[in-house]
């Protein structure tokens, strides 16, 4: 393979213009006629016997060209490639020049990173707020918990329901003393105070009896998804077949020790104040590096961005759903057939993200050029200690994958958007 030039080309791009000499090429030509040669009728020889010369004098000397043109593509283009520096970010688009007897020679117009530019990348407005810890959250928290440690207790006295407890009934109901399809069920299950009925339902059975038949009476909301029942009144026959009470736990130092590590139940308390405090920090660092990367995408200019990029990304982000999905036992064709989506309405949704992503990367990347940031040797180290953990693959491994290069380009790019994100202001402090 020789490179004859690698010069710029418009939107992004680089041509690339390399040949091939007349032995390499006549070998790939020899070895698509041994292909085919089976397969080509010549009068006068055997199926698979005629000679290169006479099937090229019979069919043109060009017979076998286009197939050897493919066969010394590749590795001449990534000579070429390997030769001129060019790191490409898509598909080439590729021409053949001539071709002939003496060789042949390729040209390949190669989509690469575009040359961009970025100002104002310190000073942004952005603002990093933490929402305090709330005692409704704090007693929520502890309420599921609390829940899920409760004892069922079948009631066989005359106890009545209350709310809280489970109740099986059966129930008919009646608008204008007609009954309404769907409005009955028989053996029913139901929560009192989960709020799975009618408003109004679930407190009339509290205070009733195993074995007594009451009516109930509510009207359906103006909003009811059945909207022949909006808006109306209407009367329920109930009878109470069986009630179970749910004994919660007392809030003490044995429930802490039962549900969690911790001696204590203000220990166990604090620990979910702190992990609470932990996902609004998370949420908050989200929401701020948002604000961040939609300011960098607007301050990006320079080359028009390849489309190579744009869809290199999307795709990308199909394999990690993918990836995801099989790790829980699916994958995309039965995520399709349930959700009814395609393949192609899922690269949609996630264009603008891949769009997104693909620019913060190009704002990162020059301003990790224009501050000067490198990865030093122990930081691509560790990073790949902790890829290997992550992975749970041994490091050598994860080497052999993954290039100190690439690790240390996203280092990098770690590095400069902390340095974008510590130079950020609030907004009440820009100036």
């Amino acid at each position: 393979m020789s490179l004859i030039k690698a010069e710029k080309a418009e939107k992004s791009a680089m041509l690339l213009e390399f040949s091939v000499d007349k032995e390499t090429f006549d070998k790939a030509v020899n070895k698509i006629y041994r292909q085919q040669v089976g397969k080509i009728n010549v009068p006068g020889f055997r199926k698979g016997k005629a000679p290169r010369s006479v099937i090229e004098r019979m069919y043109g000397k060009g017979i076998f060209w286009e197939d050897a043109a493919n066969e010394v593509l590749p590795a001449a283009y990534e000579a070429a490639l390997s030769e001129s520096g060019v790191k490409p970010v898509g598909r080439a688009d590729f021409d053949i020049l001539s071709i002939d007897d003496n060789g042949i020679t390729f040209s390949a117009t190669v989509p690469v990173k575009p040359a961009v530019e970025i100002g104002g990348y310190k000073g942004i407005e952005a603002a990093k707020v933490v929402e305090p810890v709330s005692e409704v959250e704090v007693e929520n928290e502890i309420k599921i918990v609390r829940e899920r440690n409760s004892r069922e207790t079948e009631i066989t006295d005359e106890t009545p329901a209350e709310m809280g407890d489970s109740v099986k009934i059966d129930f008919e109901g009646f608008v204008d003393e007609v009954a309404f399809d769907g409005g009955k069920g028989e053996d029913y299950n139901l929560k009192l105070g989960s709020g799975s009925f009618i408003p109004g339902f679930e407190e009339q059975v509290a205070g009733h009896k195993i074995g007594e038949q009451f009516d109930v009476n509510v009207t359906f909301p103006e909003d009811y998804h059945a909207t022949e029942l909006a808006g109306k009144a209407a009367t329920f026959k109930v009878t109470v077949k069986a009630i179970t009470k749910i004994e919660l736990p007392e809030l003490d130092d044995d429930f802490a020790k039962d549900v969690s590590e911790f001696d204590t139940f203000a220990e166990y308390r604090a620990d979910i104040e702190a992990k609470i405090l932990k996902r609004h920090e998370s949420a908050a660092e989200s929401a701020f590096e948002e604000v961040i990367v939609k300011a960098l995408c607007e301050k990006l200019a320079g080359e028009e961005i390849p489309e190579a990029m744009f869809e290199a990304e999307t795709e990308n982000m199909l394999r990690d759903y993918d990836n995801r999905l099989r790790m829980q036992g699916l994958d995309l064709s039965m995520y399709f057939k349930y959700t009814g989506m395609t393949l192609e309405t899922m690269r949609e949704q996630f264009r603008p993200q891949a769009e997104t992503f693909v620019k913060t990367r190009l704002a990162l990347e020059k301003i990790a050029d224009l501050e000067n940031l490198t990865a030093a040797e122990e930081e691509i180290e560790a990073e790949y200690t902790r890829l290997a953990e992550a992975y749970q693959m041994e490091t050598d491994k994860v080497k052999e994958m993954i290039p100190a290069e690439s690790v240390a380009e996203d280092l990098r790019v770690k590095a400069a958007m902390e340095l974008v994100k510590v130079n950020a202001v609030a907004p009440a402090q820009a100036e």
